[in-house]
Order: structure tokens, then C-alpha cells, then sequence
């Protein structure tokens, strides 16, 4: 990575800006996004931005919330998706602007001296002080704090601080909500914007008195009440005048306050959202108001120190350090805390493709969460983790509608994009033909029940999704003339292969599935026969299903091709004409913005991580020759288009010994939306390759597997790194892993025993002493 690339300064600990930037403003708005896995506020700052249009996109998401809308196709069929959901951009309720005399401050007028905006990730707290000079000579020291508080998930809370440095006179603030938003619409890019146009929220009523204000609001399609409500807090208040627009969209309270030179006003503004979502609708104005006036009580700084003891819970369980490199280290610390800030923890929430920093893909949920996401909260905080699980279990029933829609009539199919459970795909070769859905959150349910040992909430929910998804393999799969399992005409990962006969990461993932759900049931019947006869009552479960599923997992076909030793992504994938790389102009990656899908379709082309991936989640049955043969080949057609295949490379490549290119595929995900690599971060982060960077560290440099229920260790030292920690939570365990130039040295933190493999040879480690491995 080339160093121009990198626009702050290499704190491992804070995200720097110091000068306001239109031609980078879009970008830092995301950057600089505060959330807490329900509200999400880009970072825009009070006042607004007056820079030249396409430089901003204000915006405030809830997790969760949305709207819905027919999707219109040209030609319809059957079972195609019927409505879309997007996320909405709700009303913007952290305007303060500030008047001196009749001169309104902006950045970008007059003049501007000793700025700084930070963004500290220990305190998550966005801190912003300058220096500004109106055009007429009046100069003000401003100081704003603005946190969203990962402890209450409705809050969010603003001060203002302004000093008169060489005037006195009057100086107004105008507090306001804003309802007057919408959504972005969608243009040429796929990724980006919803189809709906013009308002999504109705005005049902505007409540303003005194420093309160709510504004009242319904969707017009999905039928959900929001309330937008703020207190706002002036220290010494003057006179205060409340105004309401035309359409009583936006609410002001003015300030109007004598100031003095030399002597500090502040402004502090609580906000909060509540809706019917979560709530019945006659409590959500009485909430809201409750939520405000406890704020309004404790006072800003209350809230920022329960932020840093949250933040610092959080930073003990799961920090990775990096020794000597502090760009890195503010990459990998930045992404982990996107992710915290992004990720519901209710339930009822998942956590989407772009966070809640942006309204790229509309606020979806996607396999992200299960394949990318999910190990990272289970081995950090593993009670979000299950929280991820429940949002799934709470979508069992529209998964099995689902798979009645698509002509299955057992069985549960769950959504490849949604929000509340539907699927939402319109481009069906990309969307609901990528099957192997079912067997990413079979394989995430594993995960958790391994780290776990929960059974509890086996009984109560894992079996019965495991069991319901593992039916539609049986149901969409079929024996050939040869007695083989096959799976025919579904997606894979690779979004540039679509509609293909037994792509080998699905049939994969599927016998893995299989194989686990057979396991489940068996055991479930022998250990808890009142929990399994209860299941198999819900489940309709007819006698000798888990012997089909164990039988289709045993003939299921895994294409290899013997000539070259790979395993073959697809029946037909080796029969295609290889893309010409060396004939494709740089701008014309992506792919999909510039050639048609059908152009791909018949090209040996993959825009991501697809068999390769395989490699990683089903580690155990490859043998390292084989990863090695798969990574040269797949390597060698992969573009990379997707912000999901750079980590998995990089954590294949350091396993087979490639340790120059398991760096560089490393760094590429490390800072791909600090630095902006793949051009589109200012319509949100990328939450997968944020994940991936804490996957490339555990799994990769760590050389951690947990598959097939065991904790392996194989670490390696990058040459540009002098050493490296992470710690992992593991069935109530909390483990350090630390590597150096002298070896790698493992201690636990918390637990009294744990047992594990290091480059194959097994350890007890016990609370009493640490184990130290020296280096090969």
C-alpha cells in the first residue's frame, strides 16, 4: 500500500481530520458515523454542511426500521420477490446552528484556524475544537462532543461549546428537528440507493414546548410509528422563540443569549427514537420523553463515562495489538469498532451489509453477518453473537413460507437479502439462487455451539432451524444416473458464475449441514427425547429423515477435476473461456458496472473467494497440497470485485506458506474504508471486510480453526510485524494468544483450563502458568 493513500495520522488510538474538506467530506462522514448497533448518525456536523452539491449525504438510520415498496419488473414469475425493504433515513435530529450577531457560523465562510475532529475509540466520543472569524471580524473558539450511547440504544446526546474571543454582543442557537429527509435514490450502481422516491414517514403530529420537541410520524407502506424527540439545554439561557415549518416538518427553539467576551455558552442536546417496532404506539411519546429527562438529569458527561467504561469492557475482551505498525494498528482497532457500533444486539436486529453509516445496499442483512461477521462477535462477545442467532430464529417462519413459495414443501429457506425476514432480492441468479444461505447459518449455529456448549438454546432453537434448512437439500438435490448427490442450478459465492450445476462450496456446505443436522437429531433423540419429539411434532418430521439427509451427505458429488488436482467451482466452470485480463482497462473493474451479467456468465472469471473460501470453513478435509493447487488456480481469475475476498485469500495464502501475498491481501482489508480502496466507503463502511480483518489476524496470521469442534493454533510472525495479541472467548475461557520473534506465548485471562493444538501438538493450559511455544 502506497502511503499517499493514507489521509490521517497513524494513531492507534484516534481517527484524526484537521481541515474540513469538500473533496473528502462525503468519505469522513462515514468515517466519522457514530452508532450503537440501533442508531447510526454520519458525521455531519451540527451546523450542517453548505459544501458544493454530491460532497454529503446527512443521514440517520435505525437498525431495523423500514419501509417497504412493490418491486416492479418489467416481466414478472412466479415466487420472484415482491417487496422490497429499505432502510429509512430518519429525521435529523442533531441541528445546532449558531448565529454571532447576524452572521451564521460555517466552516466554509470566513475564516478558520486551529481545527481538529477526532474520533476517540476508547472513549467513543466524536470530538471536534476550531477557531473561527466571521467575514465581518468576529471571532468564537468552538468545542462539540457528540456520543450515541452503546448503553441505551434509543440515545444520543450533543454539547456545544462557544466563547466570544474578541466581541461581545448576542450570539443565537437554533436547536432543531428536521423531518424534511429522504432517502437516497437508486442511479447506475447496484450497491447504491432504494428505488422509492420522494417522503417515506407521514407527519401525524409535531409536539414542541418549551426546550422538547417530537415529531410524530407513520410509514406509508410497512405502517411503523416513529418518534424523533429532543431536549435541548442552554446555560444561561436568554429569551427562547420555538418556530414550526409551513409543513411542520422542522422544529427550532432559539436561543437568543447575551454573550461575553471571554465566556463560555453551552449548548447541550439530548435525542432519542423510539418506535412500534419495538414498542405499542401510545408508549412511544412517554418513552421518549422518560429517556430524555433521565439524560437531562445525568448531564453529558455522565453519559460519556458510562461510554468509556462500556468501551473499555470491550477493548479488554477483544483488542488485537500490532507491534510496530501503527497505521495498521488504527485500521484494525477502527474496524472492530465500526463493527461494534454497527451490529444489533436485540433479537430482532442484524446487522447489515453497510452498518448504519449508509444507505448502500439499503440497509440489508446478507450472508455477511454468518460466514464474516458472526465469528467475530463469538470469540469477543459471544452474548451478541447469540443475539445474531436469535434474529434468525426469529425469521424461521418467513423462511418457511419462503421455501413453500419456491416450491418446497417441507422444509425453511431463508432470505438472501431482507431486513424483517422477506426476501427482498429482485436479481434472482445473484439473490435467491445462492442456497448455500441455509448451510452459512447451519455452519454459524456449529460455530456457536462449539464455542459455546449452550444446549439450552439447541433445544429451544438451533435444532429446529438446523433440521428445517436442512430439508430443502433434499428437497432442491437429486441422485444421478452415477448414485451421486447433486444440486443443480444454484449461485455460489461468486456473484460472477450464477445459475450453475453442483458449485462445490454449496454442495459442500450443504454435506457439512447434512451431516450435522443427521448428528443433531440422533442425538437429540438419545439425550433429550422430549426436546427431539417436541421438534419433530412442530417440524412435521417424517421417520428416516436424518438417514436421507446422512445418506445425501455421503453421495454428495464434490466436483474435482483430476488433470489439474482443483477442485472444480462448478460442473462447468473449467469448460469456460478464461476473461481477458490483460485486454481489460483498470476502469473497467468492477465487472458488473460495465459489462452485462450474461457477458460474465460465460466468462472463467470469479469476482470473489468462492471454492477458496471452502478451503477455510471446511479445513479439516483438505489436505495442504490441495489448498495450495486451489488458491494458485483461483487466484489467478479472481478479481476481487467484492470487498469479501481479499481477507479470505489473505488467511489461505498464510496457511499454505505464502506469506508475502498473505500480507499484501492482509493490508488490503485492513484499511480498504480508511483508505477508501474500493472507491465507494462514503455510501457506508464494509462491515464484512471489517470483520475480515480480525478473521485475517485469529485465522490467519494465528493460523486459529475451530472446525469439526477443535481449537487449533499453526501462528506465524509477518516479517514487517515485531508481534502480535489477540484474545478469543471459548466456552467460558478467555485466552491470550501472543506472538514474537522468541515463539508464541499462550495465557489465560479468565478460565481455569483449556486444551487446544499448537502446529499440531496439544496443550493444557491451565490459570496457574502460562504456555510458551518457541519459535520453529
Amino acid at each position: 500500500m502506497q502511503a499517499r493513500n493514507h489521509r490521517f495520522p497513524p494513531d492507534p488510538w484516534c481517527l484524526r481530520e484537521d481541515a474540513p474538506d469538500p473533496a473528502t467530506h462525503f468519505l469522513n462522514e462515514t468515517l466519522f458515523a457514530l452508532g450503537n448497533g440501533y442508531i447510526g448518525v454520519r458525521g455531519t456536523a451540527e451546523e450542517g454542511w453548505s459544501g458544493p452539491g454530491g460532497t454529503s449525504r446527512d443521514g440517520t438510520y435505525l437498525n431495523g426500521f423500514y419501509e417497504s415498496e412493490s418491486i416492479h419488473y418489467p416481466e414478472t414469475a412466479h415466487a420472484l420477490a415482491k417487496t422490497n425493504q429499505f432502510m429509512l433515513n430518519v429525521p435529523n435530529a442533531k441541528g445546532i446552528a449558531i448565529w454571532v450577531e447576524e452572521e451564521r457560523f460555517d466552516p466554509l465562510q470566513g475564516r478558520l484556524e486551529n481545527y481538529q475532529r477526532s474520533l476517540d475509540l476508547r472513549r467513543g466520543v466524536l470530538e471536534r475544537s476550531l477557531t473561527w472569524t466571521s467575514p465581518s471580524g468576529r471571532s468564537i473558539a468552538l468545542r462539540s462532543r457528540r456520543l450515541v450511547c452503546l448503553d441505551n440504544r434509543h440515545l444520543l446526546a450533543f454539547e456545544v461549546e462557544v466563547t466570544p474571543l474578541n466581541f461581545s454582543g448576542t450570539v443565537r442557537i437554533v436547536s432543531s428537528l428536521d423531518g424534511a429527509v429522504q432517502n437516497l435514490e437508486a442511479g447506475d450502481d447496484p450497491r447504491i440507493g432504494s428505488a422509492v422516491s420522494g417522503a417515506s414517514l407521514q407527519l401525524l403530529s409535531a409536539e414542541q414546548e418549551g426546550d422538547f420537541c417530537a415529531l410524530v410520524q407513520r410509514t406509508r407502506n410497512s405502517g411503523f410509528m416513529l418518534v424523533s424527540a429532543t431536549l435541548t439545554e442552554v446555560d444561561g439561557k436568554g429569551t427562547v422563540e420555538a418556530q414550526c415549518s409551513r409543513d411542520g416538518l422542522r422544529l427550532e427553539q432559539t436561543y437568543a443569549l447575551p454573550a461575553v467576551q471571554g465566556e463560555k455558552i453551552t449548548v447541550r442536546k439530548y435525542a432519542c427514537y423510539h418506535t412500534s417496532r419495538d414498542y405499542p404506539e401510545d408508549e412511544l411519546l412517554t418513552r421518549s420523553c422518560d429517556v430524555l429527562e433521565v439524560a437531562l438529569r445525568g448531564g453529558f458527561d455522565v453519559l460519556a463515562a458510562r461510554q468509556a467504561a462500556y468501551l473499555a469492557d470491550f477493548w479488554q475482551q477483544s483488542d488485537v495489538e500490532i507491534d510496530g505498525d501503527d497505521l495498521l494498528q488504527q485500521g484494525i482497532r477502527f474496524n472492530q469498532y465500526h463493527l461494534l457500533q454497527s451490529v444489533g444486539r436485540d433479537g430482532k436486529t442484524n446487522i447489515s451489509a453497510k452498518g448504519v453509516t449508509g444507505e448502500g445496499y439499503e440497509g440489508h442483512y446478507f450472508w455477511d453477518t454468518e460466514i464474516y461477521i458472526f465469528p467475530f462477535f463469538l470469540y469477543n462477545k459471544p452474548e451478541i453473537a447469540r443475539a445474531l442467532l436469535e434474529y434468525r430464529w426469529a425469521g424461521l417462519e418467513s423462511a418457511r413460507r419462503r421455501a413453500r413459495q419456491m416450491s418446497h414443501p417441507k422444509g425453511a429457506l431463508y432470505p438472501w437479502r431482507t431486513i424483517a425476514g422477506e426476501e427482498c432480492s429482485a436479481y434472482f441468479p445473484a439473490g435467491t439462487a445462492q442456497y448455500h444461505i441455509n448451510a452459512d447459518i447451519a455452519y454459524s449455529i456449529r460455530q456457536y455451539l462449539d464455542a459455546t456448549g449452550d444446549d439450552a438454546w439447541l433445544r429451544a432453537h438451533g435444532a429446529e432451524i438446523v433440521m428445517e434448512t436442512a430439508r430443502i437439500w433434499t428437497g432442491i438435490g437429486t441422485y444421478d444416473r452415477h448414485g451421486s448427490f447433486v444440486i443443480n442450478e444454484v449461485t455460489g459465492p461468486d456473484e460472477y458464475t450464477a445459475l450453475v450445476n453442483n458449485n462445490y462450496y454449496t454442495n459442500a456446505m450443504a454435506q457439512a449441514h447434512l451431516e450435522f443436522a443427521a448428528a443433531i437429531a440422533a442425538r437429540l433423540a438419545g439425550e433429550f427425547p422430549e426436546d427431539y419429539a417436541r421438534i419433530a411434532q412442530s417440524m412435521d418430521l417424517a421417520p428416516g429423515e436424518p438417514e436421507e439427509w446422512a445418506n445425501a451427505a455421503r453421495l454428495m458429488l464434490l466436483p474435482y477435476d483430476t488433470a489439474l488436482q482443483i477442485h472444480e467451482q462448478d460442473d462447468s466452470f473449467l469448460s469456460k473461456k478464461r476473461w481477458d485480463f490483460a485486454n481489460t482497462p483498470p476502469g473497467n473493474y468492477p465487472l458488473l458496472l460495465n459489462y452485462h451479467p450474461m457477458v460474465i456468465y460465460r466468462h472463467q472469471v470469479c469476482k470473489q473467494a468462492d471454492v477458496v473460501l471452502a478451503l477455510l470453513l471446511l479445513s479439516a478435509r483438505f489436505g495442504q497440497d490441495d489448498k495450495r493447487r486451489d488458491f494458485d488456480y483461483y487466484e489467478a481469475v479472481t478479481t476481487h470485485d467484492s470487498s469479501l475476498s481479499s481477507c479470505i485469500f489473505s488467511i489461505i495464502a498464510a496457511e499454505v506458506g505464502y506469506a508475502d501475498k498473505a500480507y499484501d491481501y492482509f493490508m488490503e482489508t485492513a484499511r480498504l474504508d480508511l483508505d477508501d480502496t474500493h472507491g465507494n466507503t462514503c455510501h457506508g463502511v464494509h462491515t464484512a471486510a471489517m470483520a475480515g480483518t480480525w478473521l485475517g489476524v485469529a485465522y490467519g496470521f494465528g493460523g486459529m480453526r475451530t472446525d469439526g469442534g477443535s481449537l487449533r493454533f499453526a501462528p506465524t510472525l509477518p516479517a514487517r510485524w515485531q508481534g502480535y495479541r489477540f484474545r478469543i472467548q471459548l466456552r467460558g475461557c478467555l485466552l491470550q494468544v501472543g506472538v514474537n520473534g522468541a515463539g508464541t506465548t499462550y495465557r489465560l485471562v479468565q478460565g481455569e483450563a483449556l486444551q487446544f493444538t499448537h502446529h499440531g501438538k496439544p496443550v493444557a493450559l491451565t490459570a496457574a502458568q502460562p504456555e510458551h511455544q518457541e519459535a520453529a
